[in-house]
Formats: C-alpha cells, structure tokens, sequence
C-alpha cells in the first residue's frame, strides 16, 4: 500500500495576532514585477512533489488578474537576489458566498527548506490579506505535506 496524499483545506477564522516572523539575513522579501512568471514556475517546479507543473500554470492561477499581482504575490529572495520561494495573498468565496482570502501556492526551494523561511513567508502574506481587508483566511494543502501542514497549523490554520 502506498501512502495516500489526500486534500486537505485549512482555515483561519480571524486574521487577528498573525504571528510576526522577520525575514534571516541574507534573505529579503520582495513582492511581484512584470517578468516574475518564470522565477514562479521555477520554484514551483523544484520544489512540488505531487504533480507536474504544467508551462500554463502561472497563466491559468493569476492570468485573469494581472493587475493584483504586484501586491499580492510574494518572493523570498537569497543573498544573490534569486527568487527562491512564493506565496501569494488571493482570493477565494467558498459555496454560501463567504468571502476568504487565500494563501496559495506556498512554495521554497528543496534546497532552502528546512531553515525556517516558510514563516516569514507566512507571515507577509497573511498580513498582506489582513491589509487587503480580509476578515479570514483559508488554504489548500494535502496530507502528504506534513512540514507544511505542522507550518499552517502554527499560523492558526486548522483542518477542516
């Protein structure tokens, strides 16, 4: 039997106290320009396990939006200035309507992961939809990402 990797949507019901986490030295936060669509899918390529990341992908999740890209996606930057992570703060209205925002396609590189980057990224993002206006927060992961979901779950997220 081989391990499943099962969806799982997670849920912040109040944007209030976002855990603060600074960014280490050398590393920086920047937040999307024009051209930053392949710097995305490289990351996303290197660093997803669970299915392949098609050359429209970026088109398909923000392609509709491009106006909202500059202060919503974010990067996470080495000391070179080369992107080595994304997050970006979306959007998302569940069936009754229920306005969420989203953190979505949370992502580091293998090689930077593990050295706690994942919660400065967490915390620009979730800020970000704090100041977009959001009341709540929601995203989308799946069982098989158990360092992301422990990640989430410091953050306030809680399976649904």
């Amino acid at each position: 039997m081989g391990t499943e990797n099962t969806g799982v949507k997670m849920i912040r019901e109040n944007l209030g106290n976002i855990p603060d986490y600074p960014v280490p030295p050398p590393y920086t936060i920047r937040w999307y320009r024009p051209g930053d669509e392949e710097a995305w899918l490289r990351i996303e390529r290197e660093a997803e396990k669970y299915f392949p990341i098609e050359d429209d992908l970026f088109e398909k999740q923000f392609g509709e939006y491009p106006d909202l890209l500059p202060e919503r996606q974010c990067f996470i930057c080495n000391s070179e200035g080369n992107e080595i992570g994304t997050a970006t703060a979306w959007f998302y209205n569940d069936e009754s309507g229920k306005s969420y925002g989203l953190v979505h396609w949370v992502a580091i590189i293998p090689q930077e992961q593990g050295k706690g980057l994942g919660k400065p990224l967490m915390s620009a993002v979730c800020n970000r939809l704090k100041e977009l206006g959001y009341e709540r927060a929601c995203l989308n992961t799946s069982t098989g990402r158990i360092p992301a979901i422990n990640l989430y779950q410091k953050f306030g997220f809680v399976p649904q």
